[in-house]
């Protein structure tokens, strides 16, 4: 049911802004990428998730496995540079309104977009490339439901200290990209408590929405890469929380506290309605 809400929800934001005008600005340009990333990080690990519980032998061949630890951080990878730039698009918006039309262009978007795509493509392939030279002689066991980098490089019965120094600097800059992230929200909100309370109530609306996704998606992160300690039932959790849940709550948090998306929400609605009594 969890998933079935995931794609019917995040399908309906890019339907939405896709079919209505009035949404065609960069914020939702964004918000339609970051609910198709999304649908695709769902994509990647639950249909298999539920099989799993479906059957007693749950297994995997070494093939998928090298492909969900591909895609999952390719959509990773991606979404991390989207927050960012879509946390950009809000300090432009915020900061800088009568220059945004010029600063945030079609082109740049779109050029904006590819960036993210190319750095979720370098990241995973980079990834890729040491995890497919590894030798597995022992236990082929993984304690999660779904493949992932530090589950698979503990079962490589050879030394992957070289390894393990780059999965750190990989960690490293997800932990820094969190911190740059809360610092630019926290600019943009110190930014505009000096103007209007009209401003100010606009800018806590939306940097709230983004705020909220961007802890949601970096906390269980940041604690499966980053967290020293490793505590296999939690970071379980975390894998399902971030690759089911995130997915899961993106659309509620952008569609309830969106007037915009809202009023998108009910002209759909309506215009079925009518067309049923017409018919």
């Amino acid at each position: 049911m969890l998933y079935l809400i995931i794609v019917l929800g995040n399908t309906l934001i890019v339907t939405l802004i896709i079919t209505g005008p009035h949404l065609h600005s960069p914020m939702y340009f964004f918000l339609a990428n970051l609910s198709f990333v999304d649908l695709w990080i769902s994509s990647v690990t639950t249909p298999k998730m539920i099989t799993d519980f479906l059957r007693e032998n749950k297994t995997i061949s070494f093939g998928d496995c090298m492909c969900q630890v591909f895609f999952v951080h390719f959509f990773g990878g991606g979404e991390i540079v989207l927050l960012l730039v879509m946390a950009y698009d809000r300090y432009v918006a915020i900061c800088k309104p009568l220059h945004y039309s010029t600063i945030m262009s079609l082109r740049r978007c779109i050029g904006l977009v590819v960036s993210y795509w190319i750095t979720g493509f370098v990241h995973a392939f980079s990834q890729m490339v040491m995890i497919i030279q590894l030798s597995f002689c022992g236990p082929r066991e993984i304690d999660s439901f779904f493949c992932d980098i530090p589950l698979v490089v503990e079962l490589a019965c050879m030394d992957t200290s070289t390894l393990g120094i780059f999965l750190n600097g990989a960690s490293g800059v997800l932990g820094l990209t969190f911190v740059v992230l809360l610092i630019s929200y926290t600019y943009i909100l110190l930014t505009v408590r000096q103007r209007s309370k009209t401003a100010v109530s606009k800018a806590l609306s939306t940097c709230t929405a983004h705020i909220t996704v961007v802890v949601l998606f970096f906390g269980p992160c940041i604690f499966i890469y980053v967290w020293p300690l490793s505590i296999p039932w939690v970071d379980k959790f975390l894998a399902v929380f971030y690759s089911v849940i995130t997915p899961f709550l993106n659309p509620a948090i952008y569609s309830l506290r969106n007037k915009e998306m809202k009023n998108a929400m009910k002209r759909l609605r309506n215009y079925y309605v009518d067309s049923e009594v017409s018919i």
